[in-house]
């Protein structure tokens, strides 16, 4: 395919497969949400420097370090706006049990994880709106889909906010309860994602072999960016390894779910920006392994305090 007629493809996604796939990843944050507790918010005000270092990394370095990104590399318009799209999500739900493979600190790990989907509510349109409308490429695909940021907030906070609401409540008010249906809930939730997402691809099978070569390169220098950003600001504020290590895979780690509801929901399934965020949600679990590997390879640090997550 001709590289500029990615920005062309639109996948075939149909409104009542637009529901369901909002239902999936809304099923999905609820099962996140029940394993977390008004304690991991509680622990960054008692210690706040590595959740605080970690967070102003995600939220603040990395969309600017995709921005600069996106200019030097100049890839077709679509793809760098998913890129942009993909910087300014949180981090992924699977980011805890990556961090625990890396021994990395779990506590650093879930608190992040518990802040920064809070915080996306507002975070992700707001970078997605700055970034995307600073870059000269980007920014006539955004004034064409007349993208509002609060429209994108509504979206975010039916999708995150709420579930993370009742997953939280039900968790406090019913313990016993929740304890019973986390992990075959979560289970669930992330085989019906995956079924939906697999389904999806089957429907563009041909579009996705035609343009994938042309995400590759970009997904993997951007990921590998987010995992060093991470690392590198936390070895800069002189953090300790463990810490260093639960940063660089938050950081690294995106929700890719949450950018591809976005993609269907206000840009028409894009080609480009739909096949980045895909290929984003497929690699950096790969590139979590490699990581986790990498740092399994060094001595363990000190502050090594994981439990394994459940699934």
């Amino acid at each position: 395919m001709d590289p500029v007629a990615i920005d062309q493809v639109r996948l075939n996604f149909n409104p009542q497969g637009l529901m369901i796939i909002n239902a999936a990843i809304g099923l999905m944050m609820l099962g996140v949400a029940i394993d977390l507790k008004v304690e991991d918010f509680k622990r960054i005000i008692a210690s706040p420097k590595a959740p605080g270092i970690g967070l102003f990394a995600q939220f603040l370095l990395l969309p600017a370090f995709t921005f600069g990104l996106t200019l030097l590399i100049r890839p077709h318009p679509s793809i760098a706006l998913g890129m942009i799209l993909v910087a300014a999500c949180p981090g992924g739900n699977l980011s805890n049990l990556m961090t625990y493979l890396a021994r990395g600190n779990c506590a650093i790990s879930i608190s992040m994880t518990a802040v920064s989907t809070a915080a996306a509510i507002v975070m992700t349109p707001l970078n997605l709106s700055i970034w995307g409308n600073l870059n000269p490429d980007t920014a006539p695909i955004l004034q064409k889909v007349s993208l509002s940021p609060m429209d994108v907030f509504t979206t975010v906070f039916i999708i995150l906010g709420i579930p993370l609401i009742l997953g939280m409540t039900l968790s406090r008010m019913f313990p016993n309860l929740a304890d019973r249906v986390r992990k075959p809930f979560k289970i669930f939730a992330l085989v019906f994602f995956i079924l939906i997402v697999l389904g999806a691809l089957a429907a563009n099978f041909k579009i996705f072999l035609q343009v994938i070569g042309l995400v590759v390169l970009a997904v993997l220098v951007h990921n590998a960016l987010a995992l060093n950003i991470g690392y590198w600001t936390a070895r800069l504020f002189r953090l300790e390894e463990g810490a260093c290590r639960a940063v660089s895979i938050e950081v690294g780690i995106q929700n890719s779910a949450l950018g591809l509801i976005l993609v269907f929901n206000f840009f028409g399934g894009m080609g480009g920006m739909a096949i980045l965020v895909g290929w984003w949600g497929i690699w950096h679990i790969v590139a979590g392994l490699i990581t986790a590997f990498i740092f399994t390879r060094f001595k363990d640090p000190q502050d090594h305090t994981c439990e394994a997550p459940g699934l």
